[in-house]
């Protein structure tokens, strides 16, 4: 059976089952309605035909009670009487004072069968008025006469009560042959009232005529029995009208089932077609949206899925591009720089890029102190503005430290289930990371190992900070650092491998100052600074006092051992701006950067004591105790511009303050040009 038969058929059993038994309860609760109102409408008809004559009876008592006042004068008790059934509240009005003629005004009724105001009134027949009586009293108290007040019970007074009830018939209950009432057949009254003695105080029945019937119990303010009557609601052709609308209910019914399965079933088939040209790789492929109900929206939602999938496809192919691009940059870069600072930058911004990470981080063994891991350019914080750009661990501590520290990657969240490892003060702030240590390389080996004992060494640690998205790294971006870290690791070798050259080509290896090369790059460059910003700069010229007796006679090494101790001397004596140079032989020359005369004398004068005073200690030749010689240096002070105009001047005329010194005697320094200076010695 096809969806949309299954649908017909369920909305058919859903909506007309209902309309039927609805049709049904209609019918037999229509009487119940018509009941109902009627009984409302006899209670509403009895409240204001009860409040009618009560009011009534308030007023026959009020136009007795104000007769009654007035009674000790005839004349004025007259004339309220006559002025009170000229008005109208009263049709008579009678006065008897117990002397003297009663006084009376209007028609007295023929019977004394009245409702008096205030009593309870028991059965009466053929009530006449309705009558209110207030005594008179005298001086003393004393009851002597009284008032009596008649308004008559006819026609005109119940057609008025009628009209206060709403249109309600009223009856007035009297037991009499032909019952004083608002219905115009005789019979019909009589049948109500008979119907009324069968029914409950306060209670609604029917009469043979289908007519509802309330009685109304007299009460002392309301002393007049009465019946209401009231015609029930038309009913003629209900059954036929409720036919009818369930037929057309059904019409309608069986329209909109084949309606709402057609417009269900169509946009589910325009679905279908439109996952299967998807699931064949048309990802352009969409599908109508027909109205806002929820096949639209799943409509929508399709589209949605289709146009997002489309989106990760488009990013995947662009990322793969930009992957491309990044490692094309990163094999330039590692193959035509020397630039450390480049390479770190390029490393860690290609490894943010594959991983998806916010921040990034390369630190550096501290070559100065290999306890330390000091961060370098290309840190990769420029869009984080609240981690740091400088970074000093030391190994073992915190998170970088330790990985540096084990040799092993470390991977999770900040305060997950690997709460014993924590950033350390001054590491970047983060919630997500991941950190590989980057080790060199070494021979059949790689510079990190995934689980074993860490080989090579320790260059630094590369790190990458809260994936975005929120998500953690895994083992993929795990692989993928070490292999960034790896790449490093080369990279780094290459470049402190090319550095170490660069140094031995410009340092003594003897005695690890720097030599002659290097001197006259220093010289000219402090030369040029200090003229540019007219500041001064100072060389100092220093040679072994008699070193070739050392050589003579303890031997070359020994002499090697002297040379080397002296450069310790001097290193130790100057400023960390200031540079020391093997000029060759055993001649030295010291190049102090913004020093003056009185300065760079200082340092001259503070340079020989400190070889003269202390022996050097020298090995002897075939014994194992050590010889102390006691040696002496000759010393030459130059200062640019003074003493000369550029850098060879100025080491020229340090030189000859040096063979000065040593004319004098050695032991001594000597200021060039014509400024001596005397030994302190002398």
């Amino acid at each position: 059976m096809p969806l949309r038969a299954r649908l017909t058929a369920a909305f058919l059993v859903v909506v007309l089952g209902p309309v039927l038994l609805g049709a049904v309860f209609i019918g037999t609760a229509v009487d119940a309605v018509s009941s109902g109102r009627a009984s409302d409408r006899l209670d509403s008809a009895a409240q204001a035909i009860s409040a009618t004559v009560s009011a009534s009876c308030e007023r026959l008592l009020g136009v007795a009670g104000s007769v009654a006042l007035l009674a000790s004068d005839a004349g004025a008790a007259r004339s309220a009487a006559k002025q009170a059934v000229a008005d109208g509240p009263a049709a008579t009005i009678r006065v008897e004072t117990g002397s003297g003629d009663p006084i009376g005004f209007g028609e007295r009724p023929e019977s004394e069968t009245s409702a008096r105001c205030d009593h309870s009134t028991g059965e009466i027949e053929q009530l006449e008025a309705l009558e209110a009586r207030v005594p008179i009293h005298d001086s003393d108290g004393a009851e002597r006469g009284s008032v009596t007040v008649w308004t008559p019970i006819d026609a005109t007074f119940v057609n008025g009560l009628a009209d206060v009830a709403g249109g309600v018939d009223v009856i007035v209950d009297d037991s009499r042959d032909d019952p004083l009432s608002t219905l115009s057949n005789r019979r019909l009254a009589t049948r109500t009232l008979r119907a009324a003695d069968d029914v409950a105080t306060g209670s609604v029945g029917t009469n043979d005529s289908g007519h509802f019937v309330r009685a109304v119990s007299p009460r002392p303010d309301a002393p007049i029995p009465l019946v209401l009557a009231t015609k029930p609601p038309p009913t003629q052709g209900l059954f036929a009208t409720l036919g009818g609308i369930v037929v057309v209910a059904a019409l309608l019914a069986v329209a909109a089932a084949a309606w709402l399965a057609r417009s269900t079933t169509r946009p589910l088939a325009e679905l279908a077609a439109g996952a299967d040209a998807v699931a064949q790789g048309e990802l352009s492929a969409r599908v109508p949206v027909r109205g806002h109900d929820e096949l639209a929206t799943v409509a929508r939602s399709f589209n949605r899925m289709a146009r997002e999938t489309q989106g990760y496809v488009s990013a995947l192919t662009a990322s793969r591009d930009q992957l491309r691009g990044q490692l094309a940059l990163l094999g330039e870069t590692l193959s035509s720089t020397l630039d450390l600072d480049r390479i770190l930058e390029v490393i860690v911004d290609t490894s943010m890029a594959v991983t998806g990470a916010r921040s990034g981080l390369m630190l550096l063994v501290d070559p100065v102190d290999p306890q330390m891991l000091r961060g370098r350019a290309g840190d990769g914080f420029a869009a984080d503005d609240l981690s740091p750009t400088e970074v000093a661990v030391r190994l073992g501590e915190g998170l970088l430290g330790r990985v540096a520290a084990d040799g092993l990657p470390r991977r999770g969240r900040i305060g997950g289930t690997d709460e014993a490892v924590l950033p350390a003060a001054g590491e970047p702030t983060c919630t997500t990371y991941l950190a590989v240590p980057v080790r060199s390389v070494t021979p059949g080996g790689s510079g990190d190992t995934d689980g074993a004992p860490p080989n090579g060494t320790l260059l630094g640690v590369l790190a990458i900070y809260d994936r975005l998205g929120g998500d953690e790294f895994d083992e993929v971006d795990l692989s993928t650092l070490r292999t960034f870290a790896g790449q490093a690791a080369v990279a780094v070798g290459n470049v402190l491998s090319h550095q170490e050259v660069q140094r031995l080509s410009l340092t003594d290896p003897l005695t690890g100052l720097w030599n002659y090369r290097y001197l006259q790059v220093s010289l000219g460059r402090e030369v040029e600074r200090a003229g540019r910003f007219h500041r001064s700069a100072a060389v100092i010229a220093l040679d072994l006092d008699r070193f070739k007796v050392v050589n003579d006679t303890y031997g070359h090494p020994a002499g090697d051992v002297v040379l080397a101790e002296l450069a310790k001397r001097i290193t130790n004596e100057i400023r960390e701006v200031d540079l020391a140079f093997r000029y060759g032989g055993e001649e030295f020359v010291v190049l102090l950067p913004e020093a003056d005369t009185e300065g760079a004398s200082r340092v001259a004068d503070r340079l020989a004591q400190a070889v003269r005073g202390a022996p050097m200690s020298i090995p002897a030749t075939g014994a194992t105790d050590s010889i102390s010689i006691d040696i002496t240096v000759s010393l030459g002070v130059a200062v640019f511009p003074e003493h000369g105009v550029d850098g060879p001047s100025v080491l020229a005329a340090a030189d000859e303050a040096l063979y000065a010194a040593k004319a004098a005697g050695r032991d001594t320094w000597k200021l060039a040009a014509t400024k001596e200076s005397v030994s302190p010695s002398n």
